[in-house]
């Protein structure tokens, strides 16, 4: 069976492309609305640990992950920011505290589009394990998903990370 390299989903939240764009380019809010993201640690250029300041394409951080027990840190780096309209990310590096693993792991993609009613958010995953053997890769999905293909486990979370990212941004404000 072959792989399924790409998936997406939209949601259309009630409210502006500028608010929506404040929240998904801070990495380290992240974990507020990913079923599987705990936050994030933005990299200074100068390679140490910061805040949040402004994103910007080049921008390095490290993702903090959980899988029911399994823990996990990713490094990515923004390819993407532009303002209210599109926030991107590739990853590249994965091991348990530090990223030490490194290789093409996936690109993450949220569009933003003005539409009446609000902002269409639109998440893509794009799995750039493309060397891979679709044999070595299916195995590895199965395990590290539970049985599952990457693609559909992907489809999933990125539902689950919209419907939560609409109920946090649509909901009563909170202190960031």
């Amino acid at each position: 069976m072959p792989r399924t390299f790409t998936v997406s989903d939209s949601v259309v939240i009630a409210a502006s492309p500028a608010a929506v764009y404040g929240r998904i380019s801070r990495p380290a809010l992240m974990g507020r609305w990913s079923p599987e993201n705990l936050g994030a640690t933005v990299r200074t250029r100068d390679g140490g640990k910061g805040g949040d300041p402004d994103t910007y394409v080049g921008m390095v951080f490290d993702g903090h992950n959980k899988r029911g027990p399994m823990r996990w840190t990713t490094r990515c780096t923004v390819t993407a920011a532009d303002t209210d309209e599109r926030f991107a990310f590739r990853v590249h590096a994965i091991g348990v505290r530090t990223p030490r693993l490194r290789g093409p792991i996936a690109t993450w993609e949220y569009r933003l589009e003005s539409v009446d009613g609000g902002t269409r958010v639109t998440e893509t995953w794009t799995d750039d394990r493309r060397s891979w053997p679709d044999t070595v890769a299916h195995l590895f999905d199965r395990v590290a998903t539970r049985g599952h293909t990457f693609a559909d486990f992907q489809a999933r979370n990125i539902h689950r990370t919209l419907s939560n990212l609409k109920r946090v941004i649509e909901g009563p404000p909170a202190a960031d």
